[in-house]
């Protein structure tokens, strides 16, 4: 069994109960973690290492950890090594980052799976093999095109950043064809799609249902996790949150009504613990109410939103970046933050990929006169970059090569490079306006940059041929003065941890972010319900965290029974400062 799904959904907790379950009723259990974050070793308190190793509560459960960055880093060396010395560092240099980003970690962690996947007998002691991390429709296209293996890779080396990583894997090409037939075999493989009752994730899993579907991945199960049903009616907090659940389920992608479904009711705390994983899909508001939470005292004295605004306008011009993964909402934080300061009388753009559109629409209907809204439309922009790739280094392939480099440039790559041309355009715009983006680069792509602008400098030995705005882009983001960034995170283990990597990400291209802003926070809130309240509670762990270790400087975004969708509920989220927040 594979589980999928948008990070934060709870695929660790799902699939882990699922172990737990099986092995329970006698099966014999291997569950697999491939995410670089694993806490497999927290949930089950044993230290997991690269090779099954069993769980002592429980004798046919075992369990590991495949670390695809680890072998990511030494596929990297190997691609790079016998350059070092020949090459100029700043060739050397960019030839590494084309190695660090997404692409090359999704085919080593494909790497990893096959050694399980693709020969039988590495799992034949076992009923049952569980992954909390599925492969993507991306990886499994790319792997199984014909053109990948017919010696194009080591021919050409132009392109996206995409093609270096097939061309060390050739000679796993049988080992990846057996492990895409296990996948696609429904009497052997079934995938798990976990989303949460939220348009984003329901509409994630649709996506991703759909994409490995046409691969022949057609046996698929829905997991919808973390549903939530009000024990108190009096709470008001509560009641909307079961209703917007509700309303998100009404609107699910008819797509994946086709398939089975499990609910699994919201857990009052984290899943740690075997028998937290025994009771993951009952609630007993009786033992909630009286549960112990070992999340410690109550973090206080947490800054607002509104707290931030003064320094964020300081400068009087710049860019304001709104960071972090998909869900948590950034695309409502960069917009809050740009109505207050335009209604503080600066000039502001707020530029989006908001696919929604409804915040800006409601802006302008608005006519707020000192912000204006643009749109950067990834589609558009990747159509147009690929088209230039293809119109250059695919002018001289044949059939097979074209292929390749057409599904290469499907890729999360491709539309993160598209993406951050016009990101560059909109950065420029910051040096006589306030210009609010949530639309960034990872530290990869910005590191990618550095390092093709120095490759460049060496063998040109000059820069008149570079676009103005991508001349200066790195020393603007690099400007504390001039560039802010906002880590945009929720109050849970996952989403927290993925912005502590973003920030390592971020910091290593030297850019240091201003402020961490926790979105969807029930701390502040008179909250009545008892799985809210201990929910409550338990984030305290994952505020504390943040407040502490990882933040600089950090603010708080209290949960909202209505969603912030006009300009009226965005300006809400600023209008009220951290002594004012209902306690």
């Amino acid at each position: 069994m594979f589980f999928t799904g948008k990070g934060g959904v709870g695929k660790t907790s799902v699939a882990s109960a699922t172990a737990v379950r099986l092995a329970d009723a006698g099966k014999k259990v291997l569950l697999v973690s491939t995410d670089p974050a694993s806490n497999l070793d927290e949930v089950f308190g044993v230290t997991l290492e690269n090779h099954p190793t069993a769980i002592p509560a429980i004798p046919t459960l075992f369990a590991m950890n495949l670390d695809p960055e680890k072998s990511a880093a030494e596929y990297r060396e190997r691609m790079v090594g016998p350059y070092r010395g020949l090459l100029p560092e700043a060739a050397v240099k960019s030839m590494e980052e084309q190695f660090s980003g997404s692409c090359t970690l999704e085919i080593a962690a494909f790497d990893e799976f096959s050694r399980l996947l693709g020969d039988p007998a590495a799992t034949a002691e076992f009923d049952h093999v569980i992954f909390d991390t599925a492969p993507t429709g991306h990886t499994l296209r790319l792997l199984t095109l014909p053109s990948a293996w017919d010696g194009f890779m080591s021919q050409n080396t132009t392109g996206t950043s995409c093609l270096g990583p097939l061309a060390g894997l050739q000679s796993q090409q049988k080992l990846y064809q057996e492990s895409v037939k296990a996948l696609s075999d429904a009497d052997t493989t079934t995938l798990v799609l976990v989303a949460r009752a939220e348009g984003s994730a329901l509409r994630e899993a649709a996506r991703t249902s759909e994409e490995l579907a046409e691969l022949g991945v057609r046996n698929q199960h829905l997991v919808i996790n973390g549903v939530f049903q009000a024990v108190d009616a009096t709470d008001s907090y509560a009641v909307a949150l079961q209703q917007r659940g509700s309303a998100a389920l009404d609107a699910m992608p008819v797509s994946l009504n086709a398939f089975p479904q499990t609910i699994v009711p919201l857990s009052p705390n984290g899943i740690l613990g075997i028998e937290s994983l025994r009771c993951l899909g009952t609630v007993d508001a009786v033992a909630i109410s009286g549960s112990a939470d070992k999340s410690g005292e109550k973090v206080d004295d947490l800054a607002s939103l509104s707290d931030l605004i003064d320094d964020l306008v300081a400068p009087g011009h710049g860019v304001i970046l709104a960071m972090g993964k998909g869900g948590v909402g950034k695309t409502t934080v960069a917009a809050a933050v740009a109505v207050a300061i335009a209604q503080r009388g600066y000039d502001v753009q707020l530029s989006t990929t908001d696919p929604a559109a409804h915040i800006a629409a409601a802006m302008n209907e608005e006519r707020l006169p000192n912000l204006s809204v643009t749109r950067i439309d990834p589609a558009a922009e990747t159509a147009k970059y690929s088209a230039e790739v293809l119109a250059s280094a695919g002018a001289n392939l044949d059939s097979q090569g074209k292929a390749l480099l057409e599904e290469d440039l499907r890729s999360p790559c491709t539309e993160e490079i598209a993406v951050f041309r016009a990101f560059a355009d909109a950065v420029a715009a910051g040096t006589n306006q306030i210009v609010v983006l949530d639309t960034a680069p990872t530290g990869h792509t910005v590191l990618l940059l550095d390092s093709a602008l120095a490759y460049h400098r060496e063998v040109t030995r000059q820069t008149s041929e570079m676009p103005e705005a991508v001349e200066n882009l790195l020393p603007r983001l690099r400007d504390p003065d001039f560039t802010r960034v906002l880590i945009v995170t929720l109050a849970e283990a996952t989403p927290v941890h993925e912005a502590a990597a973003l920030q390592r990400d971020l910091r290593r291209a030297e850019i240091e972010p201003y402020a961490w802003v926790v979105n969807q926070v029930l701390s502040s809130l008179p909250l009545t319900d008892p799985l809210l309240k201990q929910r409550q509670t338990h984030e305290q762990q994952y505020l504390r965290e943040v407040h502490e270790e990882l933040a600089s400087r950090a603010a708080i975004i209290p949960w909202q029974r209505q969603p912030p969708t006009g300009l009226d509920a965005l300006e809400k989220l600023t209008q009220c400062n951290s002594s004012a927040l209902p306690r």
